[in-house]
């Protein structure tokens, strides 16, 4: 055999065995766990949530967002508090989902009873369970300044809260709180 033969089968065959360790390295199994060739690049030093970090120039291992981040599923509510900003969200802002829908019905309904029944009661008379045990009672949905507020206005007030009923937020999602004033409207379409 010629020298030029045999190095070509001595390339071929460490090339096959290079293929058989990759292929046994990365396994397409999902229950069986890959080969970690560099086990300290998976297996970094942990910190806990605010504890003190050496790694970072100030200190701290909670590292605050950076300017113009929108938190996923978060979309940045440009409304103040008080009621000329939620007069002017009543002006500009569109509800964006079908109050049609059946799922947005039926959503919003659920979302409704768990969030507003206890102080707005079933029907929105503001009659709820909390106001047999002396919280002052909310206003009806169906008083006139209710019946007259747009939509975005409502979104404005389930988003920051008025008066004594506090802001929900923190409870429900952006497209959530539409969906319940979806629901507020198929109330007040109904009556008392």
């Amino acid at each position: 055999m010629s020298a030029d033969r045999v190095r070509f089968l001595v390339l071929a065959l460490a090339g096959l065995l290079v293929l058989a360790l990759i292929g046994t390295l990365t396994r397409t199994d999902p229950d069986v766990r890959n080969v970690r060739l560099f086990p300290e690049m998976f297996h970094g030093p942990a910190y806990a949530s605010f504890s003190p970090n050496p790694n970072y120039p100030d200190g701290r291992t909670e590292q605050p967002l950076v300017s113009g981040v929108i938190v996923r599923g978060q979309l940045p509510f440009r409304y103040g508090t008080g009621p000329e900003e939620a007069a002017r969200a009543g002006r500009e802002l569109v509800s964006p989902v079908d109050a049609a829908d059946p799922h947005v019905i039926e959503r919003g309904a659920e979302l409704y009873r768990i969030n507003c029944l206890p102080c707005h009661d079933v029907r929105g008379e503001g009659r709820g369970p909390v106001t047999l045990r002396g919280m002052l009672p909310p206003p009806s949905f169906h008083a006139a300044r209710a019946l007259a507020l747009p939509d975005g206005e409502l979104f404005h007030v389930l988003t920051r809260g008025q008066g004594n009923m506090q802001s929900a937020a923190f409870r429900l999602a952006p497209i959530e709180r539409w969906e319940v004033v979806a629901h507020i409207r198929r109330l007040q379409q109904e009556g008392p």
